[in-house]
């Protein structure tokens, strides 16, 4: 007697009579759907602007928590002190209500502790609305760099795969990490200067109370007027200090989109053969794939938090003479010998908080926005 199961089992005739569950190997996983091939560049990156501007607004309060603590312990002092500020008898020496201006304040009112003391503080002392400073800045740097990667990461990687399905099978399992890479480079080269305005408007605060603090193009021409005041004019490159930190920011941000993209793949795939099988609707789609992208977002910004150290480091030097020295190398020998291995993982908490929620949003919304494309164009 045998048991048929369909697919799931062979039946062997030579062994009638006994019960034989032969599994057969799975199946490599399905290509993307026609319909998403066939998208444009267009597409996709209208796509992904819309995914850029949810994240960058809902997540730039751990942005600069995890910037604010990176500045701190290299050295940028936050205890600024201006005409109309008065102490708050929480941070008062001995507890003492004095009610005076800033120089009787406590230096320990303007140490950062942690992400929560970051909040906190910054409310107090800036205003609750300073935690979206950059948000400009960041909304400026999200919508192309996310408009250039992910439609990029899309096509490479449908390329790379259709060339391994036709000539070399081995290299399918690889084509998520390469064309993230390739992909993430692009989009950092062409958006450097945005990110560097985007850490310095973070890293500082204003000293002159009530001032509206400099944006993003104030922010790079203070850059470039740098080279003015240094001693060696010459040797600043005018433009190229722009791209101040971009080694550094392509040595982050390059694995970590090797790392994100090899993880989220097959955690996607995963979720969505379990959920859906066949069919496929909006709401399944958002959930596998915001699932997949915090656990790849978590593990991608912890794993190279020592080179977000290294590129905060080099963007907020303001010493033209002192960057042109600076690699990502030594900062991160120095940190180590002046800081052991916390010093490399400082902002890390803040950092994964981000980078989970962030690459979940950015990634389910971006899907999402490619499925409700292809239905409009399918009904049209």
């Amino acid at each position: 007697m045998a048991l048929d199961l369909g697919d799931a089992v062979d039946h062997d005739p030579s062994l009638e009579g006994r019960f034989v569950f032969l599994v057969k190997p799975r199946s490599p996983p399905p290509p993307p759907p026609p319909a998403e091939r066939a998208m444009g560049f267009t597409e996709r990156a209208v796509a992904a602007a819309g995914a850029a501007v949810i994240s960058a607004v809902l997540v730039n309060p751990l942005d600069v928590a995890k910037t604010r603590l990176q500045a701190q312990a290299a050295g940028v002092v936050y205890n600024q002190i201006w005409s109309d500020f008065s102490c708050y008898p929480w941070c008062n020496p001995g507890g003492l209500k004095l009610n005076g201006l800033g120089p009787s304040c406590s230096p320990e009112c303007f140490q950062y502790r942690g992400t929560m003391d970051v909040f906190y503080k910054i409310t107090r002392q800036e205003g609750i609305f300073r935690l979206w400073r950059g948000t400009g800045a960041s909304l400026a740097l999200a919508v192309p760099t996310v408009g250039i990667y992910l439609p990029s990461y899309d096509l490479l990687r449908n390329w790379i795969e259709e060339y391994s399905d036709r000539s070399n099978p081995k290299l399918r399992p690889y084509a998520p990490l390469i064309a993230g890479s390739v992909a993430r480079s692009l989009a950092c080269i062409t958006c450097s200067p945005i990110e560097l305005a985007r850490t310095r408007m973070q890293a500082f605060k204003e000293s002159s109370g009530g001032a509206k603090p400099p944006g993003m193009w104030k922010t790079l021409l203070g850059v470039l007027s740098s080279r003015q005041s240094s001693s060696h004019p010459e040797r600043s490159r005018g433009y190229h200090l722009l791209w101040t930190g971009m080694g550094a920011q392509l040595a982050r941000d390059v694995p970590f989109s090797a790392i994100c993209w090899a993880v989220l793949e097959p955690t996607r795939r995963h979720l969505l053969g379990l959920l859906v099988g066949e069919q496929s609707n909006a709401a399944v789609i958002l959930g596998a794939n915001f699932s997949a992208g915090f656990i790849a977002g978590v593990i991608s910004s912890g794993a190279t938090c020592p080179q977000d150290v290294a590129k905060t480091r080099r963007q907020i030097e303001k010493d033209p003479a002192r960057v042109l020295n600076m690699n990502t190398r030594r900062i991160l020998l120095e940190v180590w010998r002046n800081e052991g291995m916390k010093g490399l993982f400082r902002g890390a908490g803040p950092r994964m908080a981000r980078a989970g929620p962030s690459v979940g949003i950015v990634v389910s919304s971006y899907e999402v926005a490619k499925y409700i494309i292809h239905r409009k164009q399918a009904e049209l």
